[in-house]
């Protein structure tokens, strides 16, 4: 038995295990028992599985990273053409001007990686971007054969060169979906009339001529006109940017212009004054406030007023503490900036108001979400509900609501028949949560329902697809080989007829009539959900559904692509052809809508795949007094589900 023991005890197994039979050893690290059967197999397999780093097998021949890193490897041509290619979309998709590859950090990191590989100049990364984007700006081009809408807006970059960018929107299995067209300069002066061109020439570019239903913009009256007086499509105004000048129609009466002043000269002081800043972290420590820092209004930030006075009443007594500490704040900078009591009333007053209609924009706003059938419903709600003057409200902010209540009135509660054409209406009955239009008037319901008769009975007819057969392996649903005998088919159509296979034209007036009958889902719904169940059942209607429910509220989708243009075009890439700015916008809106992962050519190829809608939404051009913002889908998602239980209530 000893002499058993001296011989084992020869490996190096042996001191992580221990015999505790003659058929069985444990693991001293986990205490696993395992059989043993006068051989160390079992045991090497065990380490190597459960304990790697103790195993003295396998890891001692590991080679080392500094070894694996100096290596030295060949690197042939097709190595060397991945490795440029990686280059190129790491430029693209990170925002790095194309002079990053000749930066000496880069050449030194380059040349320990792949010691053999020549690193691409700027020149040939420029060639390398340009081609790949000339190749999928052809696979595009083929594929816009079925857009009907499109949406455009534009920027002024650093160097003063105005851009004017086009997106897409459509339906593809019932889900929204977007894409970049193109990024173009427009050196030319913002008339009506160039701008018109502009649209008119992306259209004729892009293959679309026709196909263009609706035009998303703000009310500067050069987008207005262009919009109704140069082109064949509809003219939708922004409801986010219409809604926005409402709010500041109200907001420029005399006593809530005092407020707002009063209350961002509260603010700036904080923000220019590190003493006070420091002071106010002091008190909401004592007070065990949120550490939250105060929120200025800026001009061109839309809810900028509602997140100042929300962050002023919560911060209220730590403020005040602040204000009267002779330590931090001078008397008679303390009764500057004190705000009165009747200032503090008003401002939480407001909130109510201001809270509703920060809902209204934040819930239009959404790109992934059904938004331009909502416009006149959210309108009417606000109009009928949030906006009606209460017993008992200071006059102040009754006179507010009066004021924003009549401004949006004028601006988008349009109740002559005429409005029935309108691409909101139309979505709106395409809608199913709003198919009854009761936010309305009797005859405006009559001339939408009119109108939507119209465009489905002017649907051009599906093309007749002939029957083709189809051999028994490739089904298993036919139970009998159809006859192929082309004497047999032609006595068919001969006995029926060919009035027994033409659709009866009174089946549209039935669909639609159904449609209307049924009862309105839940508001909670998403109708792009509704429509997937319901499309075999309201076949035509599915169509122009699809046809109209993409279109955006807003011209938010649009600024989205904006946001990044200081990403851009900034100080160190001022010299940036336009040509090129057009590539860099292309490739981050490919970069932002597949989530991070890189996969353009899967990307490009799902999303302008059987595209239905393409939607132009123009906002101000340049130095625009009201900045869209963008929102997140989530926020946006509740907002809307918070409006739409309130229009229920006070419209059904």
């Amino acid at each position: 038995m000893e002499k058993l023991l001296q011989q084992s005890s020869k490996s190096s197994m042996w001191s992580h295990f221990q015999k505790t039979t003659e058929t069985e050893v444990q693991c001293k690290l986990c205490e696993a028992k395992l059989a043993y059967h006068k051989s160390t197999t079992t045991m090497h397999s065990h380490m190597r599985a459960k304990h790697p780093c103790e195993s003295g097998g396998p890891s001692s021949q590991q080679q080392s990273i500094a070894s694996f890193a100096t290596r030295r490897r060949t690197c042939d041509d097709r190595r060397a053409e991945q490795t440029a290619s990686l280059i190129s979309k790491t430029i693209a998709k990170d925002m790095l001007p194309i002079s990053f590859v000749e930066g000496e950090g880069f050449q030194s990191l380059m040349a320990f990686v792949e010691p053999e590989f020549s690193v691409p100049s700027r020149k040939t990364i420029t060639t390398r971007l340009e081609k790949l984007f000339d190749d999928k700006t052809s696979e595009l081009r083929t594929q816009l054969t079925n857009v009907e809408k499109v949406s455009t807006d534009s920027w002024t970059a650093l160097t003063t060169e105005s851009y004017v960018t086009i997106t897409c929107h459509y339906i593809q299995s019932w889900k929204i979906q977007s894409a970049v067209l193109q990024t173009k300069a427009m050196p030319e002066r913002h008339t009506a009339e160039n701008i018109a061109n502009v649209l008119s020439t992306a259209t004729d570019h892009w293959g679309i001529r026709g196909k263009v239903i609706a035009c998303v913009h703000d009310n500067a009256s050069n987008m207005i006109r262009a919009n109704t007086e140069h082109v064949e499509w509809d003219s939708q105004p922004c409801f986010a940017h219409s809604l926005q000048l409402a709010i500041n129609d109200g907001f420029k009466l005399q006593h809530i212009n005092n407020v707002v002043t009063s209350a961002s000269r509260l603010v700036s002081h904080f923000h220019h004054s590190t003493t006070a800043t420091q002071a106010l972290k002091q008190k909401q420590q004592l007070q065990h406030l949120p550490e939250h820092k105060l929120i200025q209004y800026c001009r061109t930030r839309w809810n900028s007023i509602y997140d100042m006075f929300q962050r002023l009443l919560e911060q209220r007594w730590a403020i005040s503490a602040v204000l009267s500490d002779r330590a931090f704040t001078k008397l008679s900078d303390a009764r500057t900036l004190e705000l009165t009591d009747n200032n503090w009333s008003v401002m939480e007053e407001l909130m109510h108001v201001l809270h509703s209609l920060k809902h209204a924009t934040t819930a239009l706003c959404g790109e992934s979400g059904v938004s331009i059938s909502m416009v006149y419903p959210v309108t009417a709600t606000l109009i009928s509900k949030h906006l009606k003057e209460n017993e008992g409200e200071s006059p102040k902010v009754s006179q507010f609501k009066r004021s924003v209540s009549a401004s949006l009135e004028r601006r988008l509660a349009q109740t002559d028949v005429c409005s029935a054409g309108k691409v909101a209406y139309i979505a709106s009955f395409l809608d199913p949560r709003h198919k009854h239009l009761r936010f309305t008037s009797d005859d405006v319901k009559v001339a939408v329902q009119a109108k939507v008769s119209d465009l489905l009975s002017s649907r051009p007819e599906p093309e007749v697809v002939e029957a083709v057969a189809v051999e028994p392996e490739e089904t298993e649903l036919r139970a009998k080989k159809p006859r192929s005998d082309a004497a047999s088919v032609s006595a068919i159509a001969a006995l029926f007829g060919e009035d027994y296979y033409k659709e009866d034209t009174t089946d549209i007036e039935s669909e639609l009539n159904r449609y209307c009958q049924d009862k309105c889902p839940s508001p909670q719904i998403d109708p792009m959900d509704w429509w997937k169940t319901n499309e075999n059942k309201y076949p035509q209607l599915a169509k122009l559904a699809s046809a109209y429910l993409c279109v955006p509220a807003t011209s938010v989708p649009s600024e989205r692509v904006f946001s990044t243009a200081g990403l851009i075009v900034n100080r160190l890439r001022s010299r940036l052809h336009p040509v090129h700015v057009d590539i860099e916008k292309s490739w981050i809106y490919i970069r932002f809508r597949s989530g991070g992962c890189w996969g353009v050519g899967a990307v490009w190829r799902q999303l302008l795949s059987n595209i239905r809608i393409l939607m132009i939404s123009t906002p101000r051009l340049s130095n625009s007094t009201f900045a869209l913002n963008a929102h997140p889908y989530s926020e946006a998602s509740s907002a809307q589900l918070h409006l739409l239980k309130n229009m229920y209530c006070t419209l059904s």
